[in-house]
């Protein structure tokens, strides 16, 4: 998955990057709400994490900007302030929802699980895929209840693909969602990656990950 933080804080920066991505999550990092605008303008994003103190372009200027051009990224706003005027109108103007600090990084996680779900209108957080059972919760992926022992990078391409379950995603985009402008990586590193993971939830006659060549990937019910 693919988040946008927006945060002036170099400590909350590198905290919360650190966390995202040791979950799996792309990040890409902005330190003002113009910065802000600009990556989301040019980049899609599963979640933007946007704090509402920022320099330049304050973060609900930030947010009704987004919303007046049409972007429907699921927002979670940070901020310190607790009022409930505040908290309402921020709720008002766009957001998806509220967290104020100091809060913990599980239940920002949480938070951002949830609108994940919300994005793909995936209300349980379990998804079946033929023998494939991923829970996102949990971040465990079992085949015929199994325990596939994926990685972190591994987990993150096979949530990413059954969120997306019968569609064709490119190399770029699985780029784009994993990595973030900060980790981009090597060339040939999707095409490992997808290699290692079809060893690990089998591949088979029928695989449940398939190649359409010249187009990208699809995790797809296995044909009968």
């Amino acid at each position: 998955m693919h988040v946008l933080l927006i945060e002036d804080s170099r400590r909350l920066q590198d905290s919360l990057s650190a966390g995202l991505e040791r979950c799996g999550y792309g990040v890409d990092i902005a330190g003002d709400g113009e910065a802000g605008l600009r990556y989301a303008r040019h980049n899609q994003y599963d979640v933007i994490i946007l704090d509402l103190m920022l320099p330049k372009i304050d973060g609900l200027t930030a947010l009704r900007e987004l919303r007046e051009n049409g972007d429907e990224t699921h927002v979670l706003i940070l901020t310190a302030r607790d009022a409930v005027e505040d908290r309402v109108n921020g709720l008002r103007d766009g957001a998806d929802d509220y967290l104020v600090k100091p809060f913990a990084f599980d239940e920002l996680l949480a938070r951002v699980e949830a609108l994940v779900r919300r994005k793909y209108q995936a209300k349980n957080p379990v998804i079946r895929v033929g023998p494939l059972t991923i829970d996102t919760t949990a971040r465990v992926v079992t085949v015929a209840g199994r325990d596939a022992q994926l990685s972190r990078r591994e987990y993150a391409l096979i949530e990413y693909l059954a969120y997306r379950k019968g569609q064709i995603v490119d190399r770029r985009q699985i780029e784009d969602h994993l990595y973030g402008e900060r980790n981009f990586p090597m060339s040939n590193a999707v095409d490992r990656l997808v290699c290692t993971l079809r060893k690990k939830i089998g591949s088979g006659e029928r695989p449940v990950l398939a190649t359409r060549r010249g187009l990208g990937y699809v995790l797809e019910e296995p044909a009968s």
